[in-house]
C-alpha cells in the first residue's frame, strides 16, 4: 500500500439518478461559445472551431448546495449546459464511435466570474482564475445513457428566482456531443469519470447573494443551487 505525506484528498464525484451509488470524477473538460447566439451575444464568430478549458475535479458540487458568492469579482454568471460523462476510455476516438463512450447525461452550471474573464482576455492570459474557481462547477445527478438515450434536442433554460434568463434547444449545439467527445480526444485520452461541459446557450448574466438559480434539460433533469455570502 502505498504512503503519502498528507491524507489523501478525498474523491470528488456526482450524485446518480435514482441510485446510492455516485459518479467519481477524474477531470473536467469545459466547450467554449458552441451556442451560435452565446458566440454572438459575447462578440465572437460562431464559426470558430471549439476549443476547450478546464476545471479542476474538485470544483463540482451537487444540485440544492449553497455555493458561496466567490471572492476577486463582482460580477459572477451563470451558464447552463449540458454535462456528458465519460465512462469508457478512448483517444482518437471516431465520430461514429463517440456516443459509445459516453456513460451518461447531467446538468451543469459552469460559474464564471466574468469580469476576471474579460481582463484575461483583454491581456491575452489565461482564463483559469475566471472558471476553476471552488464550487464553480455544479451538476445534477447524472442519467445513464441506457437510460436518457443520447439527447440530439430538447429544451435547456435557466432561471434566476423563477426568472427565464436562458431558453435554447439541444439542437442549437453548434458541436454536437459526439463531434465534442471525438475532438477532445484528439488533445487527450478520455478516461472513465471525465465531464464535458458541452456549451451554453445565450442570455447569461449576473448573479447576486442570496438568489436561487434553477435550470434544467428535458429528458435528463434538473438542477438548483443557491448564492450565499461571501465567504469570510
Amino acid at each position: 500500500m502505498t504512503a503519502f505525506v498528507l491524507p489523501s484528498p478525498a474523491t470528488s464525484s456526482v450524485a446518480v439518478a435514482g441510485s446510492a451509488e455516485r459518479f467519481a470524477v477524474r477531470r473536467i473538460f469545459c466547450v467554449g461559445r458552441n451556442y451560435a447566439a452565446h458566440a454572438r451575444e459575447l462578440g465572437n464568430d460562431e464559426r470558430d472551431p471549439p476549443f476547450f478549458f478546464t476545471k479542476p475535479a474538485d470544483t463540482v458540487v451537487d444540485s440544492g448546495t449553497t455555493i458561496p458568492y466567490p471572492p476577486l469579482t463582482g460580477n459572477l454568471h451563470h451558464e447552463i449546459e449540458l454535462v456528458a460523462a465519460i465512462g469508457k476510455a478512448g483517444f482518437r476516438i471516431a465520430r461514429a464511435q463517440a456516443l459509445d463512450h459516453v456513460w451518461g447525461y447531467g446538468v451543469g452550471i459552469d460559474l464564471t466570474r466574468r469580469d476576471l474573464q474579460d481582463e484575461a482576455k483583454k491581456e491575452a492570459r489565461p482564463w483559469d482564475w475566471s472558471k476553476a474557481f471552488d464550487r464553480s462547477a455544479p451538476c445534477s445527478p447524472l442519467v445513464p445513457a441506457r437510460t436518457s438515450g443520447h439527447p440530439q434536442s430538447g429544451r435547456i433554460w435557466l432561471a434566476v428566482n423563477g426568472e427565464v434568463r436562458q431558453n435554447g434547444d439541444l439542437a442549437e449545439l453548434i458541436w454536437p456531443v459526439a463531434d465534442i467527445v471525438s475532438i477532445c480526444s484528439e488533445a487527450v485520452e478520455l478516461k472513465p469519470g471525465d465531464l464535458i461541459f458541452t456549451g451554453t446557450p445565450a442570455g447569461v448574466g449576473a448573479v447576486r447573494p442570496g438568489e436561487t438559480i434553477t435550470g434544467g434539460v428535458d429528458g435528463v433533469g434538473t438542477i438548483e443551487v443557491t448564492i450565499g455570502q461571501p465567504m469570510s
